[in-house]
């Protein structure tokens, strides 16, 4: 996907009062779309509800078909409890959760690894904090986001509020 139609959609998105997380195409001409709300509305409306979903839908269709953007279909989705974490804005807002980061190239402590899961720290200027589990007890990581090939927050799932 060129930049210009990630930004046409992303200001279509934002425009409706959400924020645009990623664009993938599929196979088969999909186009699917990831929203959520932006970390100031996050925690007072809750997740994405399907009613959002056709609200982006209806809306980013026609600007796709105004632009002349070539798609098959149209898929929009939360990003789901594994909400891909790209942006330093990202980072800001996730700190404080559990987190998969996938390096570029192997750093840290640990000689040939890549992958670390652990707690997110808030940014400090251009770094980026990781706290980890290694073998030999607690240990801290630091990286860019040049550094980073992709962070994943962990699912975090919690049955004992749900009523039998």
């Amino acid at each position: 996907m060129c930049l210009q139609q990630f930004e046409l959609i992303a200001k279509t998105v934002s425009g409706l009062g959400y924020e645009l997380v990623d664009v993938e195409r599929g196979e088969r001409g999909i186009l699917r779309v990831y929203i959520d709300f932006t970390a100031a509305d996050a925690a007072e409306k809750g997740p994405i509800t399907v009613e959002d979903c056709a609200t982006v839908s209806h809306q980013l269709s026609h600007v796709l078909t105004v632009e002349n953007v070539n798609y098959e279909r149209l898929e929009i989705s939360s990003p789901g409890l594994d909400r891909p974490v790209r942006t330093m804005a990202d980072f800001e807002r996730f700190a404080g959760c559990e987190c998969t980061v996938k390096l570029k190239v192997a750093m840290g402590s640990a000689a040939n690894r890549k992958t670390f899961t652990g707690i997110l720290q808030a940014p400090q200027g251009d770094k980026i904090g990781l706290e980890f589990e290694s073998k030999d007890g607690p240990a801290q990581l630091e990286f860019t986001l040049a550094d980073l090939d992709k962070a994943r927050l962990v699912p975090q799932v919690d049955f004992k509020g749900r009523k039998a």
